[in-house]
């Protein structure tokens, strides 16, 4: 049980003095208690050991508009709106909004109950983890010795708060947290608070989107200690357009306030709009930048470069779109001739050839065959950075022998230098082949690649080195079919070069299993 430094109850203006002078801390509390951008910086040490890092839109909108509803549900106003905030990753939202926000509201309101959930049980806990960790912290009960946790209710899922009173310890505040989808049977909250509830690995999957939009509307909205006055809280990159997000906004336009902070503003639309909600807040972006500190222009390039034209738009711009026709500027393609310099053997880094054995179902059933393009590519390293020679396209029609008699004969013309991957279809018929080939392959090095995701989002991070001008063609009589196919890709009539270049570069670079930064 601490010891109690001073009561925990209100004062005069006249006490609030005497108590300022008798207990220096006694200012720090009050401090805190009125402003939770001022909690953060004084128990951030108490979280991590890395150097707070304020940025305005923390302090001006996360912050305030925090304060704002734990406020109204304090005092019981009728509930007029939900709260979604849409940043990106990497600007201290879960430490703000998961981590900090319910304990700070328990210094004020330690009665309130917390609900709160992510895309993994696992996050959600540490998140609890870390507030948990902060309501024990010396500093903590130096300030507020009234508040603690209740000893017979104290584990990372569901903790309860409690208030030391003058005579007893009396129940009060609680969080109880989960995954999305997972059980909440039993549990009610005053504020139910959503961190991410979509896992980036899984965004692109329509059975894992109905499943979280569906658990929030038909789970977690069930869960209101007072349906009058609780609220929601949704924090989250855009993943998708039917996102959770997207579905309330959709569902119910005139119940929710929406905040949208993209990482930059200087990439807009064709009517030159960004998704910046309220607009008011653009003159707070410095150089078209949300946080220069944290997600300077060199940094979002390199988060450009790994996640792809689709996941850059929806975790930095909060513009899920997916890539349409112009996906490529095939104007970016540069033809270079056998004696350019990056062909020179020094600047070579790595040599692959990926073959994409299977076409479309259409082309199968139109032809009878497997459409096969096999692209080779040299990573090069110059003194501009990373760039990519697309050496070779082989591509045409072949019944299965004839096709593996070419593979075999273009390997050996490639050398022993320059792997080999082959993309194995699902099903036993496309493991049978990926058997297959390999074994024909024998004494080179050789792989089966079982890709995941759609082709357009395997061919994502691809297009943004082609449309920065890091992919360069050796000039040959293919390259003209080539580039057609880029230039109207997703939308071309064949997909096969797109996709067999595409699985070249991602295991050149490293294959993206998900745009996730």
């Amino acid at each position: 049980m601490p010891t109690k430094a001073y009561k925990p109850d209100k004062y005069t203006k006249a006490e609030r003095a005497e108590k300022a002078l008798q207990y220096p801390e006694f200012i720090d509390r009050e401090i805190c208690k009125r402003s939770l951008y001022e909690f953060i910086q004084l128990f951030w040490s108490e979280y991590t050991s890395d150097k707070f890092v304020g940025n305005w839109h923390i302090e001006k909108v996360f912050c305030p508009e925090l304060e704002t509803i734990a406020s109204k549900v304090a005092n019981q106003e009728p509930h007029d709106y939900d709260l979604i905030i849409n940043v990106p990753p990497g600007t201290t939202k879960t430490a703000t909004c998961s981590i900090f926000f319910p304990v700070w509201a328990w210094t004020n309101w330690p009665w309130m109950r917390f609900i709160t959930a992510s895309y993994s049980a696992a996050l959600s806990l540490e998140s609890a983890e870390f507030s948990r960790d902060l309501v024990r912290s010396g500093r903590f009960k130096k300030l507020f010795p009234e508040i603690d946790i209740k000893q017979d209710k104290d584990t990372k899922s569901n903790f309860r708060i409690v208030r030391y009173g003058h005579s007893n310890w009396k129940a009060l505040g609680s969080r109880y947290s989960t995954s999305v989808g997972g059980t909440l049977t039993g549990f009610h909250g005053h504020i139910l608070l959503v961190d991410d509830p979509l896992d980036p690995m899984r965004a692109l999957s329509d059975v894992e989107i109905a499943k979280a939009n569906h658990w929030m509307t038909n789970t977690l909205s069930t869960r209101k200690t007072d349906k009058r006055f609780t609220r929601t809280i949704l924090i989250q990159q855009r993943l998708h357009q039917k996102d959770p997000t997207g579905d309330a906004i959709d569902r119910t336009p005139e119940s929710v306030r929406h905040i949208c902070l993209p990482g930059e503003i200087r990439t807009r639309d064709e009517k030159g709009k960004c998704r910046l909600t309220p607009i008011e807040l653009e003159g707070c972006y410095q150089d078209d930048l949300l946080d220069p500190v944290r997600m300077p222009w060199d940094v979002l390039k390199k988060m450009e470069r790994k996640l792809g034209q689709y996941g850059y738009a929806g975790q930095v711009l909060q513009d899920p779109s997916p890539p349409g026709g112009g996906m490529f500027k095939v104007a970016k393609f540069q033809i270079i001739d056998p004696g350019h310099e990056y062909l020179k053997p020094y600047m070579i880094i790595k040599k692959i050839r990926y073959w994409d054995k299977a076409g479309s179902e259409k082309d199968k059933k139109s032809t009878g065959q497997a459409q096969t393009a096999g692209v080779k590519i040299y990573l090069i390293q110059s003194v501009f950075g990373p760039k990519f020679v697309i050496m070779d396209c082989k591509r045409g029609l072949w019944e299965a022998e004839e096709r593996e008699r070419l593979i075999r004969k273009t390997a050996e013309a490639d050398g022993r230098d320059c792997l080999v991957y082959h993309e194995q279809e699902p099903g036993s018929g496309g493991k049978e082949s990926a058997q297959a080939t390999t074994r024909n392959l024998a004494g080179f090095v050789v792989e089966a690649d079982r890709p995941t995701g759609d082709k357009i989002f395997r061919a994502d991070p691809y297009s943004v080195s082609v449309n920065n001008g890091d992919v360069l063609l050796l000039r040959a009589d293919w390259n003209q079919d080539f580039i057609e196919e880029h230039r109207h890709f997703p939308y071309s009539k064949t997909k096969d070069q797109v996709d067999s270049a595409a699985g070249c570069y991602n295991k050149l670079v490293g294959t993206p299993e998900a745009g996730v930064w």
